[in-house]
């Protein structure tokens, strides 16, 4: 005898948890068997994925919003810490209270818990400078610096360098420069650049000075090279990074780096590709 049901090809396994004479008798008055079947319980399935869906991203929501705070207060986590450390720090003027895993890094503190997505994760092994902020005016790279040793300390994002709508000096000489492109490494820039004019008005060398013994530090382009080598664009725009620097230091509009091209010279561009393509 035959028991193979309708719509099965021989030599396959029927799909599907085998059903009791009541959900068959179902299934037939309501016209689903075989292939429609099939649908109809992946279509049941998905609706119930999709429900237990939205129940979750409504308990994070929940607990999401459990964890932003107003400024002086305590921004506990979502779920239990096994290694909690309070933390007060004063970022970006205001003071901040977190309790954090005593393993987190500024930057995910930054991110993560206080939404200063500004300060960008690129290596995370300290090799980039995306990540670069300010702790007591000094440039520090917050993907290696743990929150818990800057109880306390005051911390300057790229947030916090304007004043209001009101540029910091450094970021209107990087866009009169032109000197970012992607803008991924842009705040880790303008943060160390910062930093960097500070650094030159103590006095402090670099592996280029020529004159340690001086109170002050010339910055020359040389200067600026090796004091910014530790942020990496990858877009390449380190002429106008420069230029953007020796404006600000030297409170003289430096000379644009870049210019568009004329038609000329774009006619002689297209000519050589046309050429390179044959």
């Amino acid at each position: 005898m035959d028991d193979r049901r309708e719509g099965t090809e021989p030599g396959c396994a029927e799909e599907g948890p085998a059903l009791s004479p009541d959900e068959e008798r179902l299934l037939d008055e309501l016209g689903i068997s075989g292939a429609a079947r099939r649908l109809f319980l992946g279509q049941a399935a998905a609706g119930g994925l999709g429900l237990l869906a939205l129940a979750m991203l409504a308990k994070e929501e929940a607990a999401f919003a459990a964890v932003v705070a107003s400024p002086g207060s305590v921004a506990a986590p979502p779920v239990p810490l096994e290694n909690a450390v309070r933390v007060t720090l004063k970022i970006n003027g205001a003071t901040r209270t977190l309790e954090v895993d005593s393993r987190t890094v500024l930057l995910d503190a930054l991110r993560e818990r206080l939404e200063l997505t500004g300060t960008k994760k690129g290596c995370d092994q300290g090799q980039c400078g995306a990540c670069t902020v300010l702790v007591d005016g000094r440039r520090v790279l917050s993907c290696l610096t743990l929150a818990a040793t800057l109880d306390g300390r005051e911390v300057t994002t790229i947030e916090g360098l304007a004043k209001g709508d009101q540029l910091h000096p450094m970021q209107a000489a990087f866009i009169r420069h032109d000197a970012f492109q992607c803008g991924y490494c842009t705040p880790g820039q303008i943060c160390s650049a910062v930093a960097l004019l500070a650094e030159a008005r103590r006095g402090e060398a670099s592996h280029v000075t020529e004159d340690v013994s001086s109170g002050t530090t010339r910055l020359t382009d040389d200067e600026i090279r090796e004091r910014m080598s530790g942020n990496l664009c990858r877009c390449g725009a380190y002429p106008g990074i420069v230029a953007a620097v020796q404006e600000v230091h030297s409170g003289k509009q430096a000379a644009r780096t870049w210019r568009y091209a004329d038609p000329q010279e774009l006619a002689r561009v297209r000519r050589e590709d046309a050429d390179e393509a044959v």
